[in-house]
C-alpha cells in the first residue's frame, strides 16, 4: 500500500497540472484563469488520505452552516478553513481545521505535498490545498457546527471513468447552472472548487 503513498508524493514534486486538470471538473464558465484580487481571504484545505480494508480512502465532508451568507454551505468538501493570523503557515491552517472539523490529530499526518492554489470568486477565497495521510484508520468526530457529516471514500472509486458526471444545480432560488461536471459519491454531489481539486490530484497520480 506504501506504492500508492510514494506515487503521490513523487507526483507533487513534478510539474502539476494545474489550470488543465481543474478545467476538467469546472462549469464552462469557470473555466477562466481569474486574477486573484488582493483583498481575496486565504484558506487551506488537506485531502487526507488514510488506510481501511486494506486500500486507501480520502476522508471528505458534508458542511453545515448557521450563517446564511455561507456560500459552500451543504456542499462536499475537503476539510479546511480560513487562516488565521495566529497561524505561522498555511500547513498549520490545515491541520488546525482537520482536527477541528473532523476530530484528526495534526501530528499523525504526514504532509506530501500541495496542489495548485484555487481562488473561488463566489466567496473571495483563495485556497491552498495540501495532500497528507494517515498510517491507520482514524475515529473521524465531526465538529457539529460545521459538519453535517463524513463521507470515507475509497480512492479507487475516483479512478472509474462512471464516477465523472453531468447535472443542473440551482444555485439560487433564480439561477441554475447547466451542465455541471460533478462526482457521483453515493448519490451525493462533489462539484465545484473542490471537485477541481480532486480531477488535479488524480492527474498528479495519473501522470506518474
Amino acid at each position: 500500500m506504501q506504492n500508492f503513498i510514494h506515487k503521490i508524493q513523487s507526483g507533487l514534486q513534478r510539474p502539476l497540472p494545474g489550470i488543465a486538470a481543474h478545467n476538467r471538473m469546472a462549469h464552462v464558465a469557470r473555466q477562466t484563469k481569474f486574477d486573484v484580487p488582493s483583498n481575496a481571504r486565504q484558506a487551506s484545505v488537506i485531502a487526507l488520505l488514510f488506510p481501511k480494508l486494506k486500500e486507501w480512502h480520502i476522508v471528505l465532508i458534508e458542511r453545515t452552516s448557521s450563517n446564511p451568507n455561507d456560500q459552500h454551505k451543504g456542499q462536499i468538501s475537503f476539510p479546511g478553513g480560513s487562516h488565521d493570523n495566529s497561524d505561522p503557515d498555511f500547513e498549520f491552517t490545515a491541520l488546525r481545521e482537520a482536527k477541528e472539523e473532523i476530530g484528526v490529530n495534526p501530528n499523525d499526518i504526514q504532509i506530501l505535498g500541495e496542489l495548485t492554489d484555487l481562488y473561488i470568486p463566489v466567496s473571495n477565497f483563495n485556497v491552498k490545498p495540501f495532500v497528507g495521510f494517515m498510517d491507520y484508520t482514524p475515529s473521524f468526530i465531526p465538529q457539529e457546527s460545521e459538519v453535517a457529516s463524513i463521507l470515507e471514500v475509497p480512492f479507487q472509486t475516483f479512478m472509474s471513468p462512471n464516477i465523472r458526471q453531468k447535472t443542473n444545480i440551482k444555485i439560487t432560488p433564480q439561477i441554475t447552472l447547466k451542465d455541471v461536471p460533478f462526482f457521483n459519491i453515493d448519490n451525493k454531489i462533489l462539484w465545484g472548487a473542490t471537485a477541481m481539486m480532486m480531477s488535479e490530484l488524480i492527474e498528479v497520480i495519473q501522470l506518474v
